[in-house]
């Protein structure tokens, strides 16, 4: 964005020039020529008139369009999924019969009580020590904090079932650490609580350091003045302050555990779960009509979950001080040191795990011969599509880069800038948030669901990639179009009231401001996007087709075979891939934002 362009919009326009035809003062005007000094850009009225009814016609065609893309890739799958769950599999409507059918079903109350329990289990020691790490991280002087922080975001880069699979290599039948578990197995409750206190530490951890963050100097000020040692100050002072953020990471883990389908599908043995029950309904039984019915009742924790998070956050963001000092950490050398000791154990832990399915991915035969080879990685000679599938997750995590970003960054202004056009634009708003209490099983089965009738028009996208794209943008685009939207409101209202009164045209503000000043927001959000779309799972396991098999699917296929290092070599080449993207993402932000933002370091 040049300087000139930026420095024009934001002037008030009381600067603006009066529209006087004349240098001399008519004694008497008439009503056509005070018209004409009512408008704000010359002479000529009619073309202003035209063009703001141009506008309007442009606008209410992207807000609609916008509209009719979401309810296409979003409320009508999820709305199938809701009817289908009371229709039969002959097409007979059932009410609540295949409901009562599967609550009557053995193994049910177990299922939805391990799902409950596990996650729960997960959450809470998840939170517990991820708030530690967070504190060394953000409270403390301990030297290498940002290097701690690093490292516990890695696993952000992995699929889940990578760390399952690291599992089995570390406790499993030939684990090298099976010993510790003193004759017990590790596929099972233990297994399932291992793997998805790794793969959700580094989301817990986001929200707890946000949290730690922000402190209230004045507090501790107080509290060292009435004579509080440290201790005292955390327990009244800290936790207190922490309670938001830590209820909202607990409510976050849980919801991803009680959703996730890689862990309990790798590790988790015998032990029934909501998740695996959807899977095994849909695949083993082509059961669509049950596998809906246990999609909706895994809606259900998820939804009140998220419900319970969006309440939390607002009463969070309510109890704010406006006069806050800013808090900045004092060394104290014992606890400096004992942080940097429990960060280091939890760094090395999670850095060990990931690095122990690399490390078999390229061994001959584990445990037996630890020589170092590419055996494990001649794909096309195992199950699960070959390096066709690795080429097919990369080509969908770019579109879905593209398409993502693009389209969360128009449905994110739609609802922010435009005044017009209210109803639509509410809807939009209540659309775009949906996924984000929706499983990825649930809109996945959904997706089949919709697209495979007949009578949809869109039925020629069922079993290609498009739909995979689809579907991979709906399921991740919630938090994208939040993230988008909070960066468009922080830009001032003068920026529109003064184009208006300029006359200038809304896709000339939205080309020329919105877009670059959004630029690294849009550019954070294509990462995201690229990222999950390599390491998911549970939203396209149920979409692929033998032309379309990708990365992750072929993960879970050749460990149903029993590959299980083929497996952890298909993983690796995820995370490489999904760490080399976000690399690349970021560098290209890096030189877009010098070639664009000049303006933010004036």
């Amino acid at each position: 964005m040049s300087t000139s362009t930026s420095t024009s919009l934001p002037m008030s326009s009381a600067a603006l020039p009066l529209p006087i035809h004349g240098t001399s003062a008519a004694p008497t005007r008439n009503p056509a020529h005070e018209q004409r000094r009512s408008q704000p850009a010359g002479p000529a009225q009619a073309p202003q008139t035209s063009s703001f009814n141009w506008e309007r016609v442009w606008l209410g065609v992207l807000v609609f369009a916008m509209l009719a893309v979401l309810l296409l890739t979003v409320a009508l799958p999820v709305g199938t999924l809701l009817g289908h769950s009371f229709w039969s599999s002959d097409g007979k409507f059932s009410g609540l019969s295949q409901y009562i059918a599967y609550a009557q079903t053995p193994g049910v109350g177990r299922s939805l009580l391990n799902s409950l329990w596990l996650s729960a289990a997960s959450a809470s020691i998840c939170v517990a020590v991820a708030y530690v790490y967070a504190y060394g991280v953000m409270r403390t002087c301990m030297p290498l904090a940002r290097l701690f922080r690093a490292i516990a975001l890695v696993p952000l880069l992995a699929p889940s079932l990578l760390m399952a699979i690291s599992l089995i290599y570390l406790f499993g039948t030939q684990g090298i650490l099976k010993s510790l578990l003193m004759g017990s197995t590790a596929y099972g409750p233990f297994g399932i609580i291992l793997g998805s206190v790794l793969w959700t530490f580094p989301h817990a951890l986001m929200i707890l350091c946000t949290t730690l963050a922000s402190g209230d100097a004045r507090l501790y000020e107080a509290a060292a003045t009435l004579g509080a040692g440290r201790w005292r100050s955390f327990c009244q002072v800290t936790l207190p302050s922490s309670r938001y953020g830590l209820m909202i990471s607990w409510i976050v883990v849980f919801v991803l555990v009680v959703t996730d389908f890689g862990v309990p599908k790798v590790i988790g043995g015998n032990t029934q779960m909501l998740a695996t029950d959807i899977y095994k309904q849909v695949i083993g039984q082509q059961n669509l009509s049950m596998g809906a019915v246990v999609a909706m009742l895994l809606l259900v924790p998820a939804g009140i979950a998220f419900a319970a998070e969006r309440h939390l956050r607002s009463r969070q963001s309510a109890t704010m001080a406006v006069r806050a000092v800013p808090l900045v950490p004092q060394p104290h050398a014992p606890l400096d040191r004992a942080l940097l000791v429990y960060c280091a154990v939890v760094a090395f832990a999670l850095l060990a795990v990931l690095g122990t399915a690399v490390f078999a991915s390229f061994v001959t035969y584990w445990p037996y011969n630890l020589t170092l080879s590419l055996k494990n990685y001649q794909f096309d000679m195992m199950d699960g599509g070959g390096w066709a599938s690795y080429a097919n997750s990369l080509s969908m995590a770019v579109a879905t880069a593209v398409a993502g970003s693009l389209l969360s960054f128009l449905s994110a202004y739609l609802v922010a800038k435009p005044t017009g056009f209210v109803r639509a634009r509410q809807w939009l708003q209540a659309i775009a948030t949906i996924p984000m209490a929706v499983p990825g099983l649930a809109l996945g089965l959904g997706y089949i669901l919709f697209f495979n009738s007949s009578s949809n028009p869109l039925h020629f996208l069922y079993g290609s990639l498009g739909i995979l794209v689809l579907c991979s943008v709906a399921h991740f685009f919630s938090v994208a179009h939040i993230t988008q939207l909070a960066a468009l409101q922080q830009l001032d209202r003068e920026y529109e009231l003064v184009a208006d009164s300029m006359g200038v045209p809304f896709w000339t503000v939205l080309w020329r401001v919105h877009l670059p000043v959004c630029l690294p927001a849009i550019m954070q959000v294509a990462g995201y996007f690229f990222v999950n779309a390599m390491t998911t799972v549970s939203a396209v396991v149920f979409l692929y087709s033998p032309e379309t098999t990708l990365a992750s699917v072929a993960v879970l296929a050749m460990d149903d075979a029993g590959d299980v290092a083929p497996a952890a070599a298909m993983a690796t080449m995820i995370f490489v891939t999904a760490a080399a993207g976000r690399l690349l993402i970021g560098a290209a932000d890096s030189w877009l934002q010098r070639r664009t933002q000049h303006w933010r370091h004036r």
